[in-house]
């Protein structure tokens, strides 16, 4: 195994970017969004082993002292190896003169709490589909 990061979106293949959403769970759209979304993302991190795309996050922020972190994901066959920890450790560095936020997908707050991360008592979103968000238990 030989896992390496890389920062720019240069020869990503965003079919595997929304493959790997979609069968993590997460939120996914055609590949030209993903493409568009990780393009103006204020920081975003790629693992690769040799040419395969295993992993990836991003991160939008105002580059001075708010920030949120999206789409971190690993490949199901790569979980469990600190790949996930990897990928967060890496934007948080180029955050660390931020406030971070994020929402996980239900039943993942273990791992960021294990990261640092603490559930807010104000956080509140506003969603476009409301309904799909509630079923999936984003929302009360």
């Amino acid at each position: 195994m030989n896992v390496q990061i890389r920062y720019g979106t240069e020869h990503v293949d965003w079919n595997r970017v929304s493959g790997l959403l979609k069968s993590a769970g997460m939120a996914y759209y055609e590949p030209d969004l993903h493409k568009q979304a990780f393009e103006a993302s204020f920081c975003r991190v790629f693992l690769y082993d040799e040419d395969v795309l295993i992993g990836f996050g991003r991160a939008l922020s105002d580059g001075a002292y708010q920030a949120a972190l999206y789409d971190c994901v690993v490949s199901e066959d790569y979980r469990g190896r600190g790949f996930g920890k990897r990928i967060v450790g890496e934007i948080l560095s180029k955050l660390s003169h931020c406030n971070v936020i994020l929402y996980a997908s239900p039943g993942k707050e273990g791992f960021y709490a294990k990261l640092g991360f603490r559930k807010m008592s104000t956080g509140m979103a506003y969603f476009v589909d409301r309904e799909a968000m509630a079923k999936r238990g984003f929302t009360e």
